[in-house]
């Protein structure tokens, strides 16, 4: 199909731009710990501890993701809350069930299911 000289360059600049916009989208995902988490500190067995001293939500498996297998621990789920900081291997679980760790701040960061 021949089409006159500026719709065909218009045509290539709007697939440029399209194909620039969908390549920064992609890069623009959030990735585990992003926001206020202020990044990934480390591993928690395949939870991704985070700088604030959370665990992230994120569904990747840490020690896969960042190739730190040595770092797995048991983790035990405590009735209590003595000994369930973030980062020690050991969660606590809620009277609803829920699973969580205490961040150095005293809130609790929930596993996701």
């Amino acid at each position: 199909m021949n089409l006159p000289h500026g719709i065909s360059g218009s045509l290539r600049i709007s697939v440029v731009i399209l194909l620039l916009g969908l390549g920064t989208s992609a890069i623009a995902a959030n990735q585990p710990c992003s926001g206020r988490k202020g990044g990934v500190a480390g591993c928690d067995g395949d939870t991704f501890l985070c700088n604030d001293g959370s665990i992230s939500a994120s569904k990747k498996s840490c020690s896969a993701v960042l190739g730190r297998r040595n770092e797995a621990r048991p983790q035990s789920l405590l009735k209590q809350v003595d000994g369930c900081q973030c980062g020690s291997g050991n969660y606590c679980v809620g009277p609803r069930g829920g699973v969580y760790c205490l961040t150095p701040g005293g809130s609790k960061s929930y596993k996701r299911k």
